[in-house]
């Protein structure tokens, strides 16, 4: 990428002035971010800030990847957006909100999932890229994209309380490339182990410091200047506020860039971190209506209601369920009887699905049956003053 014959308008000059004056970084600085591409994969948690502060700082070229739609549970933690943009594509409102920031900028969109099929193609088209991912099988097609096209990813990953950022595959001064996830990572955890956001939940700030940090170190591998997080490991945890370094080294098992690489090419990431698609299909289980349910309770039908959600999911909405949270149904079993219908009910019938498969599987239970759509189906059809949620 040259900069030398980057030039800047009075008001782009105005604009970055407070960049301009730092002495280490001065108009080249500005020159090579105006030069340079950033793709940001992911505009949720970690890409709202990320694209914020690269857009502000003057990333001339800034690509966003994401094929989710606004949804009002980001907005306590993905500042890119705000109501007016529920419902609609991330990557649309996003491009708004960045032009809005910096018009001397341009925005390219991306609205697709980041897959084995485009994800070289994608990074191929940019000088650095970011990683706004919350999930195992995309990280490490993020990170295995980036080490066959030769290029820096700027990794971050969060998880309720705790955050951790790092530089990986950065081109170091011999012409060697340092460390990458897969040396950090070398075999992901097993599936169901790291809970995503929607199942732990993540306070909502965590994703906005670590964020940042990862646009202060894009900016870092853009400007040269200062030592990146290559090679290290950056943890942080809220709670203590305490944070520790650790040191990454180069694994020589490495599949990709090890001293025997095995992989040329990109993988099934699903099947590798042991996301089996076909056996992810649950079995059926019983299921019974919310106009079912209106009558039996109508006709005092015996039953017994259980509600397997969160205790402040049961503050906001409840239709007079025996709450039992679905991670402690297991050892539940006591208040769970096997003599009479239960019916065993949720937001959606998703949760309550897997309650009965657990319960079916571990106890033997065979009078068990999920409320169909859960309590939203109940507020769509039986009692619409229900608070939505």
């Amino acid at each position: 990428m040259s900069h030398h014959n980057i030039t800047f308008s009075k008001e782009e000059l105005e604009r970055y002035s407070r960049h301009l004056i730092i002495p280490e970084f001065n108009i080249e600085g500005q020159k090579k971010l105006k030069a340079s591409s950033v793709l940001v994969i992911g505009s949720g948690g970690l890409g709202s800030p990320l694209l914020l502060y690269l857009a502000a700082a003057g990333v001339g070229r800034i690509g966003i990847v994401d094929f989710d739609i606004v949804d009002v549970s980001n907005l306590q933690r993905q500042v890119l957006f705000g109501i007016q943009d529920v419902g609609v594509s991330k990557v649309v409102a996003a491009s708004k909100r960045l032009e809005s920031l910096n018009p001397h900028i341009s925005i390219e969109v991306h609205d697709t999932m980041f897959t084995v099929d485009n994800a070289r193609e994608l990074v191929k088209q940019y000088d650095v890229v970011a990683d706004g991912t919350d999930n195992f099988p995309t990280r490490y097609l993020v990170n295995d994209a980036c080490v066959l096209e030769d290029k820096v990813n700027v990794y971050a990953s969060i998880f309720r309380f705790e955050g951790q950022a790092s530089v990986f595959n950065l081109l170091l001064p011999d012409g060697t490339r340092g460390p990458n996830y897969r040396d950090l990572f070398p075999s992901p955890p097993p599936p169901g182990l790291v809970p995503s956001c929607a199942e732990g939940g993540v306070i909502g700030v965590l994703p906005g410091i670590l964020g940042s940090l990862q646009a202060l170190e894009v900016l870092k591998v853009i400007s040269g200047i200062g030592d990146t997080l290559s090679g290290r490991l950056f943890l942080f945890d809220a709670t203590g506020f305490t944070t520790r370094i650790l040191k990454v080294r180069k694994n020589k098992n490495n599949p990709l860039n090890g001293e025997n690489p095995t992989q040329t090419k990109l993988i099934n990431y699903e099947q590798f971190c042991g996301i089996d698609i076909k056996s992810e299909q649950p079995r059926e289980v019983a299921e019974i209506s919310v106009s079912i349910l209106d009558k039996w309770r109508k006709e005092g039908v015996d039953h017994l209601l259980i509600d397997v959600r969160e205790p402040y999911e049961y503050g906001i909405a409840e239709i007079g369920g025996e709450l039992i949270p679905l991670a402690t149904v297991l050892e539940s079993t006591d208040r769970i009887p096997k003599d009479i219908p239960v019916v065993v009910q949720c937001r959606s019938g998703a949760r309550s699905a897997s309650a009965i498969r657990k319960l079916e599987d571990t106890h033997g239970y065979t009078n068990l049956v999920n409320l169909t759509g859960g309590i939203l189906g109940w507020q769509e059809e039986i009692d619409s003053s229900l608070a939505r949620y």
